[in-house]
């Protein structure tokens, strides 16, 4: 198990940060913890938590004013929170991927699915989240995902590459 590095979404996804960062927030799946490191800048508290042991204990010892936890999604945590971030591996697990970093589900999309069955459960009254998720992970399905589990959304930031679409949804 390897330590996701920063790439294109974890940028998209970190210039939406500071409209959005306050009270308590949760960084999910932190992998490098550069969502924290961001979000840290604007919230009163900051929780992030990763499946992965190697990166909780890089984390840990880079950023001192942070929180981190070894955590798969929810199962370690009992707080509400202002604002959840998640950038989930998303790419589908056709075939079986070694890295928890890159693996999404067999679809692609199963991790994000279980992570909005269980995330409202640990948002505050008018908490929000921000997910970021790819092209690889199907669109549609995930909007589908949203509706069933009665969400509120918006798409508020997107950015071609060449072999995929990233997007940034607002939800509550």
């Amino acid at each position: 198990m390897s330590l996701y590095e920063p790439r294109e979404d974890s940028f998209l996804l970190q210039k939406q940060i500071k409209n959005y960062a306050k009270g308590i927030v949760l960084d999910m799946g932190t992998g490098s913890g550069i969502q924290a490191e961001e979000a840290v800048k604007y919230a009163d508290r900051v929780i992030a938590v990763d499946i992965n042991s190697k990166s909780v204990n890089y984390c840990k010892k880079k950023y001192k004013e942070i929180d981190f936890r070894k955590s798969d999604l929810f199962s370690n945590i009992k707080e509400k929170f202002d604002l959840i971030i998640f950038n989930p591996p998303y790419l589908p697990n056709e075939s079986k991927y070694e890295d928890v970093e890159l693996d999404g589900g067999e679809k692609g999309y199963e991790l994000i699915e279980n992570f909005l069955k269980q995330a409202k459960k640990h948002l505050k009254k008018e908490g929000q989240i921000l997910l970021l998720f790819s092209s690889f992970s199907k669109k549609e399905k995930i909007d589908t995902i949203l509706n069933e589990e009665n969400y509120q959304y918006k798409q508020i930031a997107t950015q071609k590459l060449h072999f995929e679409e990233l997007f940034v949804y607002k939800i509550r």
